[in-house]
């Protein structure tokens, strides 16, 4: 009880110092609930008060940098072993992924449009980068592709940089490459569209296609049922 009572007297002395609760508990060690009934008569002055917010503002501000450290090492932690797990790819497990690829990203034939042609569009450029290796390995020579590139028409200024982008990321020449505009009415809150890191989308585009379109329904169709 008189270690109780002296406890008290310690911590409602600090407090009227100013000092916030954490500074209080790192010298009284008592339970937060007990210390708050022991200090809710002591009054404090303006600037007390001031310093004790901003103490609580500082000490957010340092656990907000800690747990975003720990996130960061966490997040590194799971990529580095995630990575390992995928040690090489075989020549038959890319013909399956370049298949998918092409289920969820490429266009299809219409039955109202027959011999479509091939297009494959995304704005990741390694998605693009490994579906010309795909289409590579599937025997599609380079002279029968091309490339259109989508961006918002505010970026009009940066073209040069954009092509210049798609060009070094995919190894064909600039000339490669045609430009559409998209008029710039964007009701959402993305936030990558920022000029630094936004390219528009790629699409690839070959000519005298139809035939590997069909096949690439087969495949499809193939894989569907070997799970179906």
């Amino acid at each position: 009880m008189i270690i109780k009572s002296k406890q008290k007297e310690k911590a409602i002395s600090l407090r009227r110092q100013g000092k916030t609760y954490s500074e209080i508990l790192s010298v009284v060690p008592v339970a937060k609930s007990t210390l708050s009934i022991w200090l809710q008569s002591v009054d404090l002055s303006k600037k007390q008060k001031q310093r004790i917010t901003k103490e609580k503002l500082e000490g957010a501000k340092r656990g907000g940098i800690a747990k975003r450290k720990q996130r960061i090492e966490k997040q590194n932690s799971i990529l580095i072993k995630a990575k390992a797990e995928i040690s090489s790819i075989s020549k038959k497990e890319l013909f399956l992924i370049g298949i998918i690829l092409y289920w969820a990203e490429g266009s299809k034939e219409k039955e109202y449009h027959p011999g479509s042609q091939l297009r494959f569009a995304n704005g990741d450029h390694n998605m693009i980068k490994l579906f010309l290796y795909w289409l590579k390995e599937v025997g599609v020579v380079k002279d029968r592709i091309s490339f259109d590139i989508y961006i918002h028409d505010n970026n009009k200024y940066r073209i040069q940089e954009v092509i210049r982008y798609w060009s070094n990321h995919t190894g064909f020449p600039e000339q490669s490459f045609k430009v559409y505009f998209k008029k710039n009415v964007i009701k959402t809150k993305r936030r990558n569209i920022h000029p630094d890191t936004y390219f528009g989308v790629a699409r690839i585009y070959v000519k005298e296609s139809s035939y590997l379109v069909r096949k690439i329904d087969g495949w499809v169709d193939g894989i569907v049922e070997s799970f179906d």
